[in-house]
């Protein structure tokens, strides 16, 4: 019930993001410069600050951690640039829903949820599982976004991004076991605090502009939802622990990539001069359904 109840509230955060693009506070541009906000700034934030506290998170997870999580988006990337083929048709089609199959909003969404569940200190986890995306996504999702599927677009820069930065800061404090002085530890959780809310409204704002019809979606938007929130993460659950992966690991992993579509895919669209729209309605139809979906998924390890 309690997670049925979290998912509920950041729904709500996606709803009044949809009434201020309506009531003119939200739109195309405003849009644009809060999603580089939050991909630049807050985001990191959120992730050093899950390790700026009196309790630090276990290091002895910190290894296996990384591991599952390589394997993991190697297993996506095949569902990423291999599964659409037998969805749609159209090129920019199967790129935007190979992007919904890689890549969950974790960030975003799966950070509150995964502290609802096992603690707070359990974002440092989630956030060491998301480092291989971070790295992914900004490449392998970009050119799924842009549908130029190149080794050039593998640019090594992309370990020096913001949220790669913050994600190995944070491993580098928990494994020397360094506690932050409070005077920038408040500072840097009040600015990571900003990130879910900020994220779910422009993910609402997005969807003020689809035409309703749109917004409820089409057959091949189902059938990614579908394989997003269920099909995947229960294949790699059931795939860890037939390998003997940790209980603790295999559960906050599933969870991480139970998330519905991240919603860097509608910010990658504005930033790139791509349609949004089917990424938005995947986006839109994945959040709502994950209000049902990632409570009955957690029933597997309670």
């Amino acid at each position: 019930m309690e997670n049925l109840e979290v998912m509920v509230t950041l729904f709500i955060i996606v709803i009044l993001g949809y009434v201020l693009c309506k009531l003119g506070y939200m739109g195309d541009k405003f849009d644009q410069k809060l999603s580089t906000i939050v991909i630049d700034i807050t985001c990191p934030s959120l992730i050093l600050s899950s390790v700026m506290g009196d309790t630090l998170p276990d290091r002895t997870l910190i290894l296996p951690l990384l591991g599952v999580s390589i394997l993991t988006y190697i297993i996506l990337l095949a569902f990423g640039f291999f599964v659409p083929r037998f969805i749609a048709k159209d090129h920019d089609a199967q790129g935007m829903i190979g992007f919904t199959l890689m890549f969950a909003n974790v960030g975003f969404i799966g950070y509150p949820i995964v502290a609802s569940i096992f603690g707070p200190h359990a974002i440092f986890y989630a956030a060491l599982l998301n480092m291989p995306n971070t790295f992914f996504i900004f490449t392998a999702g970009v050119m799924l976004i842009k549908g130029e599927y190149s080794i050039k677009q593998l640019n090594p820069k992309i370990l020096f991004s913001p949220a790669m930065i913050a994600a190995f800061a944070a491993a580098l404090l928990v494994a020397f076991n360094i506690r932050t002085p409070e005077l920038i530890a408040k500072p840097v959780t009040m600015v990571g605090n900003i990130t879910v809310p900020a994220a779910l409204m422009i993910i609402g704002s997005s969807m003020a502009r689809l035409p309703l019809h749109d917004i409820i979606g089409t057959p091949k938007v189902y059938v990614a939802s579908l394989l997003r929130l269920c099909i995947i993460p229960l294949s790699l659950f059931f795939l860890f622990k037939a390998l003997g992966v940790s209980e603790v690991v295999n559960a906050i992993n599933t969870v991480v990539i139970a998330m519905p579509a991240a919603s860097y895919g509608t910010m990658f669209c504005l930033k790139y001069g791509r349609n949004p729209a089917l990424m938005t309605e995947i986006t839109f139809i994945t959040t709502v359904a994950s209000i049902f979906t990632i409570p009955m998924i957690t029933l597997l390890f309670k």
